[in-house]
């Protein structure tokens, strides 16, 4: 299993970017759970001068102890562990008026849990560093992983801290080539399957890598009641919601296919105009996205599951709890195919197609009953490409028909500025790849998504007319 530091290399840089500026910096790293903040800001401040302070759901007084405990430790000041600090106001006060002569780091891990039993800590937090610690060698961070608290308490326009942060970072997941260093054991196929089943949470990474193939990591941990991805998904939502079956209808609604509002409203059984407001707490805090077509109408935006672990076990856990409970739920039975093929879609236009087609606007297109998987636009040539993505293996007679097929469709589409098409197909395999990519289609298959994944670079390309080669 990895037990190294994987990837994160812009963070560290703009972490260590804040640490060599002059004056008080104030930084807000936060994202969701087990994407590793703390991995991130441990390794930010190994050789570093300062304090991380890990904060507790519990007692205000208790944390306000422990801070001031772990201050006095950090600048041997006997009097600081002496003084009765009941406050977070008396706190940041005293924290001001210590003398620095070079700088030091405050990082408080998992913030939330004190803006939660005390808000007044952001209030008390602003005071002090509006009358001293701005012009400090004090680097703060604060780092937290309930989105919604992070956002509305500590970056939003209401809150005390708002104007004051030096820099705020949302830590996202890893990219399949970072993630994949987590799977050592897994075939490439099945690491792919992995990452469209729990993303590029290293966390989660970490769990799958103690298996040594997909099928077997996937019935102990997710189809197993004590599995730990049989909860996993609700404990999350519990953290950031309270009208938890409502989150939790829409999210089956959208898993099974019901992409419209309305008919996501339909399917929960709730009036379309009281659904908004779950959509958007959602979309904030990247659990679902709204998607929007290119070279289409703007209003025609659907909606999908962004954060795959939600919609892997949405689609395949939510629904069949009872037989996973009673011991009695045979996986094999079950038919991912569906899903692998959405998520593969999804995978090609974020890692592939943004590697293939560097410069190029990115997206897929629908319009009534037709959709192309992969749009790909560049203004500076005017050129455009089109692509269907299949999970499972083609014949090249079957390629050619989805080739065919794609040509038709994008006859349908308006779009007149863009004069050099392209035309593209990603499978798990594709028989007689060599003489349609001879022919001037872009023709990859999973071999050389996992050749391009382990040189860190796109594709070999081809071209559909002499002028581009």
């Amino acid at each position: 299993m990895i037990r190294e530091f994987v990837d994160r290399e812009t963070e560290r840089a703009l972490l260590e970017e804040e640490w060599q500026k002059d004056g008080g910096r104030l930084i807000i790293l936060y994202g969701r759970r087990r994407i590793g903040k703390t991995r991130l800001v441990t390794e930010f401040v190994r050789g570093k001068e300062g304090i991380l302070h890990f904060a507790e759901d519990t007692a205000p007084q208790i944390q306000i102890r422990r801070l001031q405990e772990a201050m006095a430790r950090s600048f041997a000041d006997p009097l600081l562990a002496t003084l009765d600090i009941t406050t977070w106001d008396q706190l940041f006060t005293y924290i001001t008026r210590i003398p620095l002569t070079e700088r030091r780091y405050l990082v408080i891990d998992e913030f939330t849990y004190l803006i939660k039993n005390d808000p007044t800590i952001l209030s008390a937090l602003q005071k002090a560093w509006d009358t001293a610690l701005a012009g400090s060698n004090w680097c703060i961070l604060l780092s937290g992983s309930t989105l919604r608290l992070m956002t509305d308490s500590a970056l939003s326009y209401t809150s005390p801290l708002y104007g004051r942060r030096t820099r705020d970072m949302l830590l996202g997941p890893l990219r399949f080539r970072d993630a994949r260093q987590f799977l050592p054991s897994f075939s490439f196929g099945d690491a792919l399957k992995a990452y469209l089943t729990i993303g590029g949470i290293p966390e989660y990474l970490l769990k799958a890598g103690d298996y040594r193939s997909y099928e077997t990591f996937v019935e102990r941990e997710f189809f197993n009641r004590y599995g730990y991805f049989y909860r996993e998904p609700y404990f999350l939502l519990s953290q950031e919601f309270r009208e938890l079956k409502t989150y939790q209808a829409i999210l089956n609604a959208i898993a099974v296919g019901n992409t419209a509002p309305g008919t996501i409203a339909q399917f929960c059984g709730m009036d379309a105009r009281h659904l908004y407001p779950y959509l958007e707490a959602m979309t904030r805090l990247r659990i679902i996205e709204r998607e929007l077509p290119l070279l289409a109408s703007r209003r025609q935006g659907l909606y999908r599951i962004e954060d795959c672990i939600f919609d892997f076990w949405y689609n395949f856990v939510f629904s069949h709890r009872q037989a996973i409970e009673m011991e009695n739920h045979p996986i094999d039975t079950i038919d991912t195919n569906p899903y692998f093929g959405k998520q593969f879609e999804v995978f090609m236009r974020n890692e592939l197609a943004r590697a293939a087609f560097p410069g190029y606007t990115i997206g897929r297109w629908w319009y009534r009953g037709d959709e192309v998987d992969l749009v790909a636009t560049r203004e500076s040539d005017a050129s455009i490409v089109f692509g269907e993505c299949k999970w499972g293996d083609l014949t090249e007679r079957e390629a050619r028909g989805v080739l065919t097929r794609l040509v038709q469709k994008a006859e349908r589409i308006r779009h007149d500025r863009y004069t050099h098409e392209r035309f593209c197909l990603v499978a798990g395999g594709v028989e007689g790849k060599g003489r349609l990519r001879e022919e001037g289609f872009l023709v990859y298959d999973l071999a050389d998504v996992e050749a391009a994944c382990s040189a860190g670079q796109a594709p070999a390309r081809t071209y559909s007319s002499p002028e581009e080669r």
